[in-house]
Parts: C-alpha cells; sequence; structure tokens
C-alpha cells in the first residue's frame, strides 16, 4: 500500500519547499481534536483549550470531522487553483484569497470528503447540479451522524454562506491562539524549508526526499515517487508542480494531497522524535502476520527467555527439525528473530526489543 506521485516531465524548478500558515492550522485543529494522535505536543493543546472563549470552542465542535482525522484539502487551496502551479500564500489573509479562487465544485467536493466519509460520490462539475449525486452524499453524511448530515445540506444548499463560515472560523482561529503559534514555529520551520529547498538544488531531488521522511522514496527511472501509507492512491504533477510543506505539529502524519486535478502536495513533520526509522508498511505487515501463526507464538514465547538451536526447539515444541525451520524462516525474514553461530551450532533468539516496538510501528503506520 501506498501513495505514488507520477512525476514524469517534472523540472527541478518545479519542487517547491514552502511555509503555508493555513495548512498549518488546519494541523492544529486536528492536533485540538486529537491530542492522543501528538503526544509530544499535548502541553500546547492542553493550554489552548483551555483558553478557547465558548463561542469558539462551540463552532469548532460543530464541524470538528473537517480535522479529526486529518484534514480537509480545504485547508491547502493553493493545490487546487487553475493550472496547479499556485505556491502557498505568506499569510492566513493571503491563503484565504487563494481559497475564493476555488469553484464551489471544488470547494464542496473537498468537504464532502470527510462529511462522508471517503471520496465525493461524483465528479466536481456535476456534485450541485445533479439530485442523484446529492442524494447519495446525503445518505453517506447521515450515516457517519447527525452532525455530518446537518452540515453537508447546509455545504450542498448554500456553499457561498459555508464558505464564508468557514473564513470567519479561520479568522477567529488566528486571533484566539493561532497567531502566536505561528509567530513561535514559523522561523523554524523557514529554516527547514531553506535546508530542503538547498539539499535540492545541490544533491537532487531523491536526497531532498529521504531527508523529507524515511518513508519517501524515487523511482527516477520510473519517475515516480512512493510514499509508504496504509492507503492507496495516485496522482500526477502533469503540467504543474510538485509542494512540500513543512508542519511542526505534524509529527507521526505524512499527508499526501493526491486529489484529481490538484497539484501534489507532501506535508511533512518537522522535529521528529529521536527514535529508530519506523519499519515500512510491508515490514509491520509481514510481523504481525509472522506473530499471528499459533505455532510461531509459541516458538516466540521460547525464544523470549533465551538462544536455542532448532533441534532444540524441535525437542521441546514436539515438532521436527524442518517444520521449526519453516517457521524461523518466516520469523527471520520478519526481522522478529536473530541468529548467531556458537561453534558447530546456531542459535535463535527473539529480538525483544523489535518486539516491544511493534505496537508503536503499528499506531505510526496507520497515522501515517
Amino acid at each position: 500500500m501506498s501513495v505514488r506521485i507520477d512525476i514524469a516531465g517534472l523540472r527541478p524548478e518545479e519542487v517547491v519547499v514552502a511555509l503555508s500558515p493555513l495548512a498549518e492550522l488546519g494541523s492544529a485543529l486536528h492536533v485540538l481534536a486529537e491530542p492522543v494522535h501528538h503526544p509530544g505536543v499535548r502541553g500546547w493543546a492542553t493550554a489552548v483549550s483551555a483558553r478557547l472563549e465558548p463561542d469558539l470552542a462551540d463552532r469548532l465542535c460543530e464541524a470538528d470531522f473537517l480535522w479529526t482525522a486529518a484534514f480537509t484539502d480545504v485547508f491547502m487551496p493553493y493545490a487546487g487553483v487553475p493550472g496547479r502551479r499556485t505556491r502557498p500564500g505568506a499569510t492566513l489573509a493571503e491563503e484565504l484569497d487563494l481559497l475564493d479562487k476555488l469553484s464551489d465544485e471544488q470547494f464542496v467536493a473537498a468537504a464532502l470528503e470527510f462529511t462522508c466519509g471517503g471520496p465525493c460520490p461524483g465528479p466536481e462539475p456535476e456534485l450541485l447540479g445533479d439530485p442523484g449525486l446529492r442524494e447519495r452524499a446525503l445518505e453517506l453524511a447521515a450515516a457517519r451522524g447527525p452532525r455530518q448530515a446537518r452540515f453537508t445540506r447546509r455545504l450542498l444548499d448554500d456553499p457561498p454562506a459555508v464558505r464564508a463560515w468557514f473564513r470567519q472560523l479561520v479568522l477567529d482561529c488566528e486571533e484566539a491562539f493561532f497567531a502566536d503559534t505561528w509567530a513561535r514555529v514559523r522561523g523554524r520551520l523557514a529554516a527547514d524549508a531553506r535546508h530542503k529547498t538547498e539539499l535540492l538544488r545541490r544533491k537532487g531531488l531523491s536526497d531532498m526526499l529521504t531527508a523529507v521522511s524515511p518513508a519517501i522514496a524515487l523511482d527516477e527511472e520510473a519517475a515516480l515517487i512512493t510514499v509508504d501509507k496504509m492507503i492507496v492512491g495516485r496522482t500526477t504533477t502533469g503540467d504543474g508542480g510538485l509542494l512540500f510543506v513543512p508542519t511542526s505539529l505534524g509529527w507521526p502524519h505524512l499527508l499526501v494531497l493526491h486529489r484529481r486535478d490538484w497539484q501534489p502536495v507532501v506535508q511533512y513533520p518537522v522535529g521528529v522524535p529521536d527514535a529508530v526509522d519506523p519499519p515500512s508498511v510491508e515490514q509491520i505487515t509481514l510481523r504481525l502476520t509472522a506473530l499471528a501463526h499459533p505455532a510461531r507464538a509459541r516458538l516466540c514465547r521460547h525464544l523470549a527467555r533465551g538462544a536455542f538451536t532448532t533441534g532444540e526447539l524441535a525437542d521441546a515444541h514436539g515438532m521436527t527439525a524442518p517444520e521449526v525451520s519453516r517457521h524461523l524462516s518466516v520469523l527471520k525474514k520478519a526481522g522478529l528473530v536473530t541468529t548467531r553461530r556458537r561453534g558447530r551450532y546456531a542459535q535463535h533468539q527473539l529480538d525483544l526489543a523489535v518486539v516491544a516496538r511493534l505496537g508503536g510501528d503499528f499506531i505510526q503506520g496507520l497515522l501515517r
């Protein structure tokens, strides 16, 4: 599983690393809605939540599904501007002006993805004019809950009113807490953007992508960027550009905007905690599958207590040596068992550190 970005024909100067205050606000609202995803900034979330005025807190709850799972593409309006080369604005006001350049159909489709729990039920140009698509959107929203149903009806009935509501919400968040937050993190994000841009200029796209995240890989021959995530998606830069947007609040998320006909955007976290690089989705799947087999689980119980040869394991578990070898091969391929030589014998042992990290790795893989 992964998100793939086709970059055939993309020129180096069309790859841009830029700050986006509106995207950072989207990350901030997500943290406020789901602080458990972001233990490193839980103190910030607690402090901001405690000082929110009740009216603003109520309005944030009114449509928090727009940023609870991640956040809607409405927070990256530059990606949808025709031409697919627009850069983020320097301020929230400038980015809200970019939002005004999106058609009602674009705005509604981006918002419906979260109110309906998935991609909008039809092409953007037909969303507001097709009664069947409208009814389907309302059905999907109602299945998610009454708040989603009410918001979707408002969105479909009067897109300009919802756009005005969103603009005012953004401005009120800026006044209440985000101006201070942005002033504090902007310098750090700007320094990271300069570093990534210089890396791109001096060493090329592959090295820059590695610095952005070990979960991103470049196949230069295929002109394809692959982002290791537990979803399947595909987009293309086409005749547009490719944007990278740093965030100080995003870890462990690595977001990829891959909406059709929009400029691809990768929002990546800055200041990732010092730790072993998380395994790929494929490695996580291998490990979970390996441990799911009852015989291998019993072997792991034995191997957690010490190092044993294949013969010793076979005798202890009433299995043949070839059977044990096959199970050990699966565990070793998953990176769960290590083998060392002791004279003529090979001893196997469970890698307790890897197993101990598996829960955290799985959660990171889900959230990435």
